[in-house]
């Protein structure tokens, strides 16, 4: 029997998806690939069995952190990170952290990140053109956002770039490396978390730290995967967004206008972004089968690898009607970028105001902007759960 082919597939583009997907989707919805570690897993694309995938409990997330077991990301090995765990332990530890994300909190977060976004791309413009918007923006919203949260110096930042971007690398050969990352940052974070123990403070971390449920708490090392989480979905993801969303509108000038001139129309157009974004690629979605389970026909059995492919789901033409078209207007949009069932994103609200932030603030201060450099000479990163530009030049009319 033939090798399964490699996956990720590759792509000429990195705003789109590769060829394979349309393929998937039309003529073999769940089939076989090969994932960087050498394990086979089924990839499911089409929109209602991906949707099944990640809500059905047959399939299991905890099942990926066991030793050998297939993973795309070397990090997932003994966490314990709400991320990948099953229930009872996922609504355990749900309950607990969502306190982080409450409603209340989330608002003056929000009246932050807007600050935020205005301040650095303030700086961007005082500074003139050409600015880079990854390390003006990017990069440093998301980043000062989670750092805020966690109560850590933004000083700190460039070690936690550091370690993360290796622990969110899937080559085959990274392991030695994810694991003293992983350590590396466990004993940073390890350090936080008795400091707010010692002296409390007015941020997140120090709210999971006193998290109670009649008399459950999250112990050390619950705390610590969900730094991990929160450093891989929080920043890189939302770097990653920032890049994909702005050069994608970029080709489009005429939505690029509208949003100008219509402010009002952000919110869709980020859902809209966020459908059509190749920034994360769903990779991290990986499940295994507790038992056998038929999907679109398929008997996938029990102990299989099956990764609910999200970045193919939003473009299922069955659902989305001109799937590559860009619709700000499209509703309803279903999309799956924030995941679906319980493992739905905490963050998910979050991660829409930093975009919304991001791009209004860009549209704002920089008029005119356009890239400074022809698209063809971005150089993309390679490897991580998150592409994204290295660099991202742009010029504006200055006024």
């Amino acid at each position: 029997m033939p090798t399964p082919p490699p996956f990720p597939f590759r792509t000429p583009n990195p705003l789109e998806p590769p060829a394979e997907y349309a393929e998937l989707l039309r003529d073999a919805p769940v089939t076989r690939v090969t994932i960087p570690t050498g394990d086979p897993v089924w990839l499911v694309t089409r929109y209602e069995d991906v949707r099944r995938v990640l809500s059905d409990t047959r399939f299991s997330r905890e099942a990926i952190t066991a030793p050998g077991a297939p993973r795309l990301l070397p990090i997932a090995e003994g966490s314990k990170s709400v991320f990948v765990t099953d229930p009872p332990e996922h609504t355990r530890l749900r309950r607990l952290v969502s306190r982080a994300f409450s409603p209340a909190r989330i608002r003056q977060l929000s009246t932050e990140v807007v600050a935020l976004a205005d301040e650095l791309t303030a700086a961007m413009a005082a500074a003139g053109p050409p600015a880079d918007v990854m390390a003006g923006l990017a990069q440093p919203l998301p980043i000062t956002v989670i750092c805020r949260m966690l109560g850590v110096p933004f000083a700190d930042v460039p070690r936690f770039r550091a370690w993360t971007d290796v622990m969110l690398s899937w080559a085959r050969d990274s392991r030695t490396e994810v694991v003293a990352a992983r350590e590396a940052l466990s004993r940073y974070l390890s350090g936080l978390i008795e400091a707010k123990r010692k002296e409390p403070a007015d941020d997140l971390l120090t709210v999971l730290v006193a998290a109670a449920d009649d008399g459950d708490r999250l112990d050390d090392e619950e705390l610590l995967a969900f730094g991990y989480t929160l450093l891989g979905a929080g920043y890189h993801a939302t770097t990653a967004g920032l890049a994909h969303a702005l050069l994608t509108l970029l080709r489009h000038p005429q939505q690029l206008a509208r949003l100008r001139n219509e402010p009002e129309a952000l919110p869709g157009t980020v859902e809209e972004l966020l459908r059509r974004s190749q920034a994360g690629a769903g990779l991290g979605a990986l499940r295994i089968a507790r038992e056998d389970v038929t999907i679109g026909g398929v008997r996938i059995a029990a102990g299989d690898a099956v990764l609910p492919l999200i970045n193919a789901a939003n473009r299922d033409p069955e659902v989305f009607t001109d799937p590559d078209a860009l619709r700000p207007d499209r509703a309803p949009n279903p999309h799956l970028s924030f995941g679906h069932g319980i493992h739905h994103c905490l963050g998910a609200q979050l991660g829409r105001i930093e975009l919304q932030a991001g791009i209004g603030a860009l549209l704002r201060t920089l008029p005119g902007i356009r890239l400074a450099v022809d698209e063809s000479q971005l150089e993309w990163s390679s490897g991580l759960a998150f592409s994204r530009p290295a660099s991202l030049p742009v010029v504006w009319q200055r006024g």
